[in-house]
C-alpha cells in the first residue's frame, strides 16, 4: 500500500518495546525540554499549581550552577531497564581496547557528532552498556550546551545520567579533580540523509534558514512504530562505540598557539590511526572508508 513496508503483526513484544524506547529517547532529545517548558508555563498560568512551579523555577536558579560543578549522577537511574531496551534496538556496543588507570582524569572525544549521538549517550549516560565494568573506578560526563541546564524536567534527566556543562569552567573542574576518576566526553547518529548538492532547492533552503536561524535545518529518513517506510525514529543498525588508548599530554598552564597546534596534529595523527587500525573490524568496506578531518 502507497509503497510502505509494515511491520508484521506478529512481532515480538520484545521488539516492539525496543521499537517505544527508541521513540521515547528521541522525542526526549528532540522535543523533550520545549513540552517540559511549555507544560510548566500552563500550570503557572491557567491552574492553581502556580505556586509548585515558582518553586521548582526557584530551585533551578539556585541549583543553576551544579553542571559546571560536576553534576549529581545517579546510578539508579543510568540502570533503568529502559536504557537496556534502547541498546538493544539498534544495538549498541561499547568496546574496551586498552585498559585507563583510574586514578587519573580522561577527555574522551566521541567521533562523529551527528544530529543524536546514539553510541556516546547509551556508552556513556546509561550503564546499559557496562561503563562501569569496563572501567572501574571511572565516572563518565557527557558534556552538553549549557542551555539544556536551564529547560525543566529535562535538566534533571541530564544531570542523573552524568551530564554536565560543555562550558570551560566545567570542563576545567571536572579535568581537575584530585584523585582522578572522571571521564569528560565530549560528544553516530542513524538516519539516512536527503541528497542536497549546491544548487539544488533544499541546499538553497538550508542556507537561507542558517543565515536567519544559525543554525540548518533537518530532516531524518527514520522509520515508523509500525512500518519501516518512514518516520522520525532511527532505523536498527548497529553501533560500535570503541575506547582507544589515550594519548599523554603535557600540562602546560599557558600555552602558545604553536603548542597547541602541535597537540592538535598529535591528537589528529592518533585519532586517524586508530581508525585504521579498527576499521576492518567494524565496516563493510574498509579498504574505501577514510576519516576525513577537517
Amino acid at each position: 500500500m502507497l509503497r510502505i513496508k509494515f511491520a508484521p503483526l506478529k512481532t515480538p513484544l520484545e521488539r516492539r518495546l525496543q521499537t517505544l524506547a527508541a521513540a521515547c529517547w528521541f522525542v526526549t532529545l528532540a522535543f523533550g525540554g520545549t513540552l517540559c517548558l511549555a507544560t510548566i508555563l500552563y500550570l503557572t498560568l491557567y491552574t492553581r499549581l502556580w505556586w509548585l512551579t515558582l518553586l521548582y523555577g526557584a530551585f533551578i536558579f539556585y541549583d543553576r550552577d551544579v553542571c559546571n560543578k560536576g553534576g549529581r549522577s545517579s546510578d539508579w537511574v543510568r540502570r533503568w531497564a529502559w536504557w537496556r531496551y534502547l541498546r538493544d534496538y539498534f544495538p549498541l556496543k561499547l568496546v574496551k581496547t586498552a585498559d585507563l588507570d583510574a586514578s587519573r582524569n580522561y577527555l574522551f572525544c566521541a567521533f562523529p557528532h551527528g544530529m543524536l549521538s546514539t553510541g556516546a549517550f547509551g556508552s556513556f549516560a546509561t550503564e546499559a552498556l557496562g561503563f562501569n565494568e569496563l572501567f572501574p573506578g571511572l565516572r563518565p560526563h557527557l558534556v552538553t550546551l549549557a542551555g539544556h541546564f536551564l529547560l525543566p524536567v529535562t535538566r534533571e534527566l541530564a544531570l542523573s545520567c552524568g551530564s554536565c556543562s560543555s562550558s570551560a569552567e566545567s570542563m576545567s573542574y571536572l579535568l581537575s579533580r584530585p584523585g582522578g576518576g572522571h571521564a569528560t566526553v565530549l560528544i553516530t547518529d542513524l538516519y539516512d540523509q536527503v541528497s542536497n548538492p549546491e544548487g539544488s532547492w533544499l541546499r538553497w533552503v538550508q542556507d537561507h534558514f542558517r543565515k536567519v536561524f544559525g543554525i540548518a535545518p533537518i530532516i531524518p529518513l527514520g522509520r515508523g512504530f509500525f512500518q519501516y517506510s518512514f518516520g522520525f525514529i532511527p532505523r536498527r543498525c548497529p553501533v560500535f562505540t570503541v575506547v582507544g588508548r589515550p594519548m599523554e599530554v603535557e600540562k602546560i598552564p599557558d600555552p602558545s598557539r604553536q603548542q597547541v597546534d602541535e597537540v592538535h596534529q598529535r591528537f589528529t595523527d592518533h585519532l586517524l590511526a586508530f581508525f585504521e587500525a579498527e576499521k576492518h573490524k567494524y565496516v563493510k568496506e574498509p579498504d574505501k572508508t577514510f576519516l576525513e578531518i577537517d
